[in-house]
């Protein structure tokens, strides 16, 4: 299957910016990156920590941003008044949907268990195929290293399958992960949906 044209990107990240510097850089870094290939960026809407940061940095460098944040969030993450567009939306759910719907991909900075809880769904997605949009994790410094241990064991002992788990595509680079989310291609046959369907047609 062909890979679709990325025109913006929901990154998932934290609202606040953790202890080390490396990761507001990678931030600002993904942000200049992603207004440089004229990436759009979707995220929740937040003026503060992580999600902030890089909101900030595409619009630095010339890009657009839209932010989706619930009205019970305006005030506790302080939504950014100066992006592109503003969705205010009644709750968390269609937060989600609104942000899976404008982007034509998605990379998870490092958070906590919002971010992984926004990885997970659209990773699950992916896997089931509801869409064929590709999903990134940007590994800094080796943040996410317990968790992909983690996605490993659960592989080999036999409740991940191998090609599900190919499908999160993790990387410490900035710029390789922004390559690899480009070109990724949803392979052919590995999504539930599709393996069903090529069960039922049968040989």
């Amino acid at each position: 299957m062909r890979n679709q044209k990325i025109n913006a990107l929901c990154v998932y990240c934290g609202s606040s910016a953790g202890h080390d510097p490396a990761h507001a850089a990678a931030a600002r870094a993904l942000g200049r990156q992603m207004a440089d290939r004229a990436i759009a960026l979707v995220y929740g809407g937040g003026h503060v920590g992580l999600m902030g940061i890089i909101a900030d940095a595409v619009l630095d460098a010339g890009g657009q941003v839209t932010g989706v944040i619930p009205s019970a969030l305006m005030d506790s993450e302080v939504g950014h008044d100066t992006l592109t567009s503003l969705l205010i939306v009644k709750d968390m759910h269609e937060r989600k949907a609104r942000m899976a719907e404008l982007a034509d991909g998605f990379i998870a900075l490092p958070g906590g268990i919002g971010t992984l809880e926004e990885l997970f769904e659209v990773w699950t997605w992916l896997q089931l195929g509801y869409h064929e949009k590709p999903v990134g994790l940007l590994n800094v410094q080796g943040f996410y290293d317990a968790l992909l241990r983690f996605l490993d064991n659960q592989q080999q002992a036999g409740f991940l399958r191998n090609e599900h788990r190919a499908l999160l595509i993790d990387d410490r680079d900035t710029s390789r992960l922004l390559d690899r989310v480009t070109q990724f291609a949803m392979p052919a046959g590995v999504s539930f949906f599709s393996r069903r369907a090529a069960q039922t047609l049968g040989p």
